[in-house]
């Protein structure tokens, strides 16, 4: 399949608004002025289409990549190895190079992208893309505090609350207080909180709430969902349950 055609078969309303104009530039002429700039209009909201998560996350993932001022390779390579993970080696070659054209623009709007995502896309697939990209600034085994300021600027961009965006980021930064994070609790939570903030989290984080993503991204989605478990169960050790 063709490059236009990948990209058009796979994509709803990203064709529009600030992602269509940088996707837009990205690409060339393959979206007429039209789709270039704007807002995109709540009225016409529609479901999100596993082409529009991709083309979020390959604009957000530049721009956490450029936060500490270089692209580490190790970074690009996890970008890579993701995609083909999730998309076959094809389709991951086409992502990628779009990924690199994407990363070569210099006055992209971390607000606008977000807003337009915020707008559109619902709040289970917007946790999904906070995970993976954590999970960028974590490749490379070091994470500069201008990675976290920008997945937590993100983060807020994208209406997601403080507590949520904690308890992504513990998924991957182990501390001594890691699953009372995960399940967004306070070290002092009784047994019988855990137990109900585990079924609180294992619902928020249960991989159904993104099958409509596609199969390609159920792997990040039952990675969150796993992390709970094994939250949970520490806990219950931890409590001699």
């Amino acid at each position: 399949m063709g490059f236009s055609k990948w990209i058009g078969a796979t994509i709803g309303w990203s064709f529009g608004g600030p992602i269509g104009a940088i996707i837009g530039m990205a690409v060339g002429s393959m979206f007429d002025a039209s789709s270039k700039g704007g807002s995109v209009n709540a009225q016409n909201k529609a479901a999100t289409r596993s082409g529009d998560f991709e083309v979020s996350l390959l604009i957000l993932a530049s721009i956490v990549i450029k936060a500490d001022g270089k692209q580490d390779q190790r970074e690009l390579d996890f970008v890579r190895a993701q995609f083909v993970q999730m998309y076959g080696k094809a389709r991951a070659n086409q992502a990628f190079n779009l990924f690199k054209e994407i990363a070569k623009q210099t006055n992209i709007s971390t607000r606008q992208v977000c807003l337009q995502i915020r707008q559109m896309m619902d709040h289970a697939s917007r946790l999904q893309l906070i995970h993976f990209l954590f999970g960028i600034a974590k490749a490379d085994n070091h994470v500069a505090d201008s990675e976290v300021e920008i997945i937590a600027l993100i983060a807020s961009y994208l209406g997601i609350s403080p507590r949520d965006f904690e308890s992504i980021k513990a998924m991957f930064y182990k501390s001594a207080d890691t699953a009372y994070k995960i399940l967004e609790l306070d070290s002092n939570a009784t047994m019988s909180e855990i137990k109900t903030a585990y079924r609180r989290m294992a619902k928020k984080y249960h991989p159904d709430k993104v099958l409509h993503l596609g199969k390609e991204h159920q792997k990040g989605a039952e990675e969150k969902f796993r992390k709970v478990q094994e939250a949970y169960e520490q806990l219950q050790k931890e409590k001699g349950i």
